[in-house]
């Protein structure tokens, strides 16, 4: 794909990863392996409370078709396939879940220098429409987003935003919610490396005047080990610690807290990703 200002979904997607991924509060174990013939597979097992889940994954890539399928323990089957460059700069991803077919999905992705569009449709009766633009450069870049019921003939969401990023920094700005929220974000790394970073995310919802102001950082102790804390103004604490325990093989440690009531009793997560 060519060089361009990225999707619309890429709009404060450093400082949300780095706020949100790998704090899980719950017990996830995944094994994945590849054959000779280029198949990949993923065993996944996640247990919250007293419910366990689990899927089995198969991963095919040949030239530019890949083919994603899952088997989850609720006796269902979800698969996505993607092909590039069907049309020059393009990108198709068609989605479905067996027995649910009213879920299917099919998003087609356009990349330019200077644009990205992308229009995906819900494979419903009465169908779902959304439809995001892309301006800019990789540097900065404008976008919209908007969600159109046929059904009812009304818009379901309608999103706005703006994106600078740097090597070493990266700010955001998103109105949403059809205009009910914005969201604010900057991220910075601290050293040339990228060993540490610090991040703050300011958000307001309108209707309700509720603010969140969360902070947090990541810091990589050694090639094999980061850490990641979050706070927020509402008193909950996230840390994460995570471990390459051998190559490729990730043990993850989560916790939250809240402290403003020390009395509740913590949370904790768990996860080991084992590849080959």
């Amino acid at each position: 794909m060519v060089n361009g200002p990225g999707l619309f979904s890429d709009i404060g997607k450093r400082a949300k990863d780095l706020l949100s991924k790998d704090y899980v509060l719950d017990q996830k174990f995944t094994i994945s392996s590849c054959s000779e013939t280029g198949v990949a597979f993923t065993s996944t097992a996640v247990k919250n409370g007293g419910l366990s889940a689990g899927d089995v994954g198969a991963l095919y890539k040949y030239k530019n078709v890949m083919a994603d399928v899952k088997l989850h323990t609720e006796s269902s089957i979800s698969t996505t396939f993607t092909i590039a460059d069907i049309l020059p700069s393009t990108k198709a991803i068609a989605s479905f879940k067996i027995p649910d077919y009213s879920s299917g999905k099919l998003e087609v992705q356009y990349f330019h220098n200077h644009a990205t569009f992308t229009t995906a449709f819900a494979l419903k009766q009465s169908p779902i429409v959304d439809v995001t633009a892309t301006l800019g450069t990789p540097t900065i870049a404008f976008g919209v987003e908007a969600g159109y019921d046929a059904n009812s003939g009304n818009f379901t969401k309608y999103t706005a935003g703006v994106n600078v990023s740097k090597p070493e920094s990266c700010a955001s700005i998103l109105l949403g919610d059809k205009g009910d929220t914005i969201k604010a974000s900057y991220l910075h790394h601290l050293d040339q490396l990228n060993k540490s970073a610090a991040v703050a995310e300011f958000s307001r919802r309108f209707s309700t005047n509720e603010n969140t102001f969360t902070v947090g950082g990541l810091y990589a102790v050694d090639k094999l080990t980061v850490v990641k804390a979050k706070l927020n103004n509402h008193g909950k604490l996230g840390a994460v610690l995570q471990h390459e325990v051998i190559p490729k093989s990730v043990l993850t440690i989560a916790s939250e807290f809240d402290t403003l009531a020390l009395d509740k009793t913590p949370r904790f997560g768990l996860g080991l990703a084992l590849k080959p």
